[in-house]
Parts: structure tokens; sequence; C-alpha cells
């Protein structure tokens, strides 16, 4: 019985591939697509989210937007993403509109409804995740787990100690992790590790369905960014993918059990995930932090999901 889920995302290109991989999956069952501001502004990740839902032909998902950080002024990341969120291959306009109601609502209406717990996957700031966890407790118990793409145990991408998903809504990512649910947290400890290659956007552009044809046209731009020598990368790393790669294959993946703790104040250290790798806070563990991953099986994994478009 295939897994039912929710995406919560800030599309982005490497949330848009990650959205494209879990509609390429018969073991997932999307209810529903929420956006976050994040990459880009709010109605352009809307936007964005419309688009790649119109380009897989799914306008059966609904899809609803949330607001911009708790306490915060929202930063974005179009130097990576680019003016639009989405920068590269030609998107179609939306062929349908976002529901009725906000992120909050349709997150709340999913849960309510669906049969069995559902997983929630957050590949943006967590925002949305956090509203939901304060306006409706209870419904914490129609929350399988929250799958999240975020943090890191060792340096940061944004600021030398905080990742971009954390450091925009760092009050919310606090309330998430202190949530109590169970969390699986694809930081960039193993995300760095899930480099796309040159070879490996050539294979994706072998495979002549458009929606593979548009992975390539992304996989173009994103590496784009990724190229500066500062990084010391040989690819791109697609951060987001991971967590569905890993729910529809964890034995690819290799992770710890630690306590992560959001620091939300600090002079140098706001926004940072506190992982205690040695247990040396003796506070219980609230995440599944994953470290690694097999990268080829990774690549293989996007590589014959985008298949299933021909």
């Amino acid at each position: 019985m295939a897994l039912p889920v929710i995406l919560d995302c800030d599309p982005g290109h490497d949330d848009a591939i990650a959205l494209i991989l879990a509609l390429a999956s018969p073991e997932l069952r999307v209810l529903a697509v929420t956006t976050s501001a994040g990459n880009q502004t709010p109605d352009k990740t809307l936007n964005n989210a419309l688009r790649i839902l119109t380009l897989l032909g799914r306008d059966d998902i609904p899809v609803a937007a949330g607001p911009k950080p708790l306490a915060r002024e929202l930063i974005i990341a179009d130097n990576v993403h680019g003016e639009s969120g989405l920068d590269g291959p030609t998107l179609p306009d939306p062929a349908f509109a976002p529901v009725a109601m906000t992120a909050l609502e349709l997150m709340a209406k999913c849960l309510r409804e669906s049969p069995e717990p559902v997983t929630l996957v957050p590949t943006g700031p967590l925002t949305n995740i956090a509203l939901l966890l304060a306006a409706h407790p209870e419904l914490k118990a129609k929350i399988a787990r929250i799958v999240l793409m975020g943090g890191a145990a060792g340096p940061g991408n944004w600021t030398p100690a905080a990742e971009f998903n954390i450091y925009v809504d760092p009050e919310a990512a606090d309330m998430v992790f202190k949530s109590g649910l169970p969390i699986t947290m694809c930081g960039l400890d193993v995300t760095h590790e899930a480099q796309v290659m040159d070879e490996d956007i050539e294979r994706v552009r072998a495979i002549t369905n458009p929606v593979a044809q548009c992975v390539a046209g992304l996989l173009d731009f994103f590496m784009i960014y990724h190229r500066d020598p500062k990084w010391g990368f040989a690819g791109a790393p697609l951060h987001d993918p991971c967590t569905i790669a890993w729910l529809l294959a964890p034995a690819l993946f290799h992770g710890v059990e630690c306590r992560v703790d959001i620091e939300t104040g600090g002079t140098h250290t706001s926004g940072m995930t506190v992982v205690d790798r040695y247990g040396l806070t003796g506070k219980a563990a609230n995440a599944l932090v994953l470290l690694g991953l097999d990268r080829a099986g990774f690549i293989d994994l996007l590589v014959t999901r985008l298949r299933a478009f021909d």
C-alpha cells in the first residue's frame, strides 16, 4: 500500500526534482503539495509548484501556499535558483489554480481525512510545519514522521554555522525539533554526498521524455552555482531529493540517532543545528541524522524513476 505523504516545498531546482521523483514513485501517494517562502518569494514558489505539477499532468493534487517566516524577514536564494526560482528550462504556465485555503488549512484537512498517519516531507524552511503543530496539536497523532531537508552536523552553507532552510526560519525549526515526533534529518552531511556529475546529467538527458528533459535543464542551471571553487564540489548536491530517496530506498543511507537543538539567537550561530553526536548533553535523541549515502545507487534511482514518464 502506498505511503501517504504531504510535500512541503519552496521550489527551487532541487525541490522540483524531489517533487518529480515522488510523483514517479508508486510507493508514495502524494496527498497535497504546500509551499513555503525560501528559495524565492511566496508567489514564485507557489507558481513553481503549479508549473511542475502542470508539466506532470497532476492537476488532481491540491496545492496551497504558506506565509513568510514566523519572526524574521524573508531571505531568498535567488543567487542559486535565479529570478524565477526555477531558471533554466522552459516550463509550462500553471494549468490550474491553488485551492482556496492556506497551506496550514490544507495540511490539517489531509491529516484529518487520512485513514492512516501521514508522512510530512518539508524541503524548505519549516514555517508551515511549525504552524501546523502549533495550531492543531490534536493532529500530531496523525503524523507518522517528518522527513526534512535541512541543517548540518558540520559547517553550514549559508553562514559558517547554518544551513539555508534552517537559517531562514530557525524559530519554526526549533518548534519542529521539539515536537516529539519522529524526524529524519537530511542535512548537508548527506546531501553534499548526493552530487550529480556532468556524466549523470547526460544520462538524464538521454531519456527522451519531456520530464527528463526538464530535469536535465534544471540540473544544467543548478550546476552553475555549484561550480564555484569555494565549495570543492565535483558536481552539484541534490539536497531535497534525498528526502524522497530515503523514503524509497533507506538502505542507500546511513545515519545515527542524535539530539538536535536549534540555535535561535547567537551572534555567529543563528540557525545552527546543534547535533549532539556523542551524547554530551544527556538529552534523548530526537532525530535520525543522515550522514552518508551510496551516491551511485542514489543516481541510479533517480534515472530509473525518470524513465517512468516515457
